[in-house]
């Protein structure tokens, strides 16, 4: 809809242009009547000058001189009328040539440049996709609290945050779409842009507005012997279970370095160390909530219990990934050799195809398909290799060769290959979200849009959207990865910055909520 602001421009456009006609007209007549005054004066001074002596020769010359220099001021005024009736007939050109209504051309200042709406649009793309984590790590802990019947009131908080994520994920889309280059007109894509905007705010709005109802279900600022008692049980619960954990996943690492080539764990090599850190966090950060409530600072105590509470959350999601891991490559481990020889009956598929015993692959030229079964047979050629030869070996990694070089020729020959490329979606888009999960303060809008994309193709049918899903994943971990290594990690956090835990949280409060919630947070945090 156009707004009033740009219909009215029309008509005060014409307005302009209207006056700067009378005001040529009026010029050009006050010219005239200069230019024919002189004459007429003249004319009466002569004829009716019977009293009057005639001009000599000399008095001639001098009145000649003198209607010579009555012409010169007229036409100064013409020239000057139609100098600036041209000017306001240029910029009236200019004006509608640069302008986004409907009788002209787009402005290139009637709103931000291209490229800071792009930057617009990621950042919008990162605050929401904080502000999901977060809120579903809260709703974590406040549903633990409820193990033995949550209240009516927490399905209205989840439906909140189901509606959330189904707008972030269609933001995803749009952007992902973008990269792509669709849609492919100029304002179309600005259009994109903003409504990627739109669709993020709107994830924040959603989040908003159930964020004051579940800060009253929770009941933190209610004291110890309210909500707040309730949870920091339910954290120092899960603390005591990470603990503990957090030795078995050392145990876990020592055995898949032993079975496995280095390769196959080298992912999550550093996950026990880094959830150490934040457990160590989240102890100090319990301690403290403790302390506060005894001394009746609700609204301390529940600010930094939320802060233990992130670092928890990502302690668990380090350990859950070393966990995993472990059983993804007992699975890898299990399909390879199954999924060898459904390749192989893929590639006999293939090579009956070319001798035009069947019409497996009609979308496919013979030349392509006799080049995708040599490179296929090359693959599983050098995967048994690799088995054959008593050195250890990644699981996950000959599955994911095996996977990619018979996609291109399956026809359905071979049940388990889409099983094995579900392992393969299922185990990068895993750890690819870990990342993020756990560093999400410097991970960018690229890694995230892969990882979205990833996440909506990895429970797809057909091995082709599997293994789409698995590079695209493999690639969002790498430029996750990468973010990491640019920009480091955030600063160890004081006890007044509780807003923040050790590695990479979010730069924004650990809570439930959108950017009003974050707001609110940030001031109450503040040190008095």
């Amino acid at each position: 809809m156009t707004s009033s602001l740009i219909r009215g421009r029309p008509r005060r456009a014409r307005a302009h242009i209207s006056a700067r006609v009378v005001h040529a007209l009026l010029g050009t007549l006050v010219g005239v009547v200069w230019l024919v005054l002189p004459g007429t004066a003249a004319g009466g001074a002569v004829g009716g000058g019977a009293h009057r002596p005639v001009a000599g020769a000399l008095g001639q010359r001098d009145d000649r001189g003198t209607h010579t220099a009555d012409l010169v001021l007229p036409m100064i005024a013409v020239v000057a009328a139609g100098a600036l009736a041209s000017f306001g007939f240029w910029r009236r050109r200019r004006r509608t040539t640069g302008r986004t209504t409907p009788g002209g051309a787009p402005v290139p200042g009637g709103g931000p440049p291209d490229e800071e709406l792009d930057e617009r649009a990621q950042e919008a793309l990162v605050r929401a996709d904080g502000w999901v984590r977060v809120s579903r790590a809260e709703l974590g802990f406040a549903e633990a609290r409820f193990e033995d019947g949550a209240p009516e009131e927490i399905e209205d908080v989840r439906r909140a945050l189901r509606e959330a994520e189904a707008e972030l994920a269609a933001a995803f889309r749009i952007r992902r779409r973008y990269e792509h280059g669709v849609p492919g007109d100029g304002a179309a894509r600005r259009h994109a842009l903003a409504g990627v905007v739109g669709r993020c705010e709107e994830v924040g709005r959603l989040l908003d507005v159930r964020a004051a109802a579940f800060d009253t279900l929770r009941g933190l600022e209610e004291g110890p012997g309210g909500g707040l008692g309730a949870a920091l049980a339910v954290a120092e619960g899960r603390f005591r279970g990470l603990t503990a954990r957090t030795g078995e996943a050392d145990a876990i690492l020592r055995e898949l370095g032993d079975r496995y080539a280095a390769a196959a764990s080298s992912a999550v090599v550093g996950n026990v160390e880094q959830a150490k850190d934040r457990l160590v966090f989240a102890t100090t950060r319990l301690n403290l909530a403790r302390q506060a409530a005894d001394a009746g600072e609700a609204g301390r105590a529940a600010s930094r219990l939320r802060a233990a509470e992130g670092a928890i959350a990502q302690a668990g999601v380090l350990i859950d990934g070393v966990e995993r891991l472990r059983g993804d490559l007992a699975t890898a481990a299990e399909l390879v050799p199954a999924a060898l020889t459904g390749a192989e009956a893929e590639i006999t598929g293939a090579r009956r195809a070319l001798a035009g015993e069947t019409a497996a692959h009609p979308d496919v030229t013979p030349g392509e398909l006799r080049a995708r079964t040599g490179h296929a047979d090359v693959v599983l050629a050098g995967v048994r290799q690799e088995l054959a030869s008593g050195r250890p070996y990644d699981p996950l990694n000959l599955l994911r060769r095996i996977v990619r070089a018979v996609a291109p020729l399956a026809a359905g020959h071979a049940g388990v290959l889409p099983a094995a490329a579900a392992v393969c979606a299922r185990a990068a888009v895993a750890g690819a979200d870990d990342v993020v999960a756990t560093h999400g303060a410097v991970v960018g809008c690229a890694a995230r849009t892969r990882l979205a994309e990833a996440r909506r193709r990895e429970h797809a049918e057909d091995p082709a959207d599997l293994v789409t899903a698995d590079t695209l994943a493999e690639e969002a971990r790498h430029l996750a990865d990468q973010d990491t290594r640019l920009h480091g990690h955030p600063p160890e956090p004081t006890p007044d910055l509780t807003a923040a835990t050790v590695g990479a949280l979010h730069p924004t409060p650990g809570s439930y909520g959108g950017p009003r919630t974050s707001a609110r947070r940030r001031e109450a945090d503040e040190p008095r």
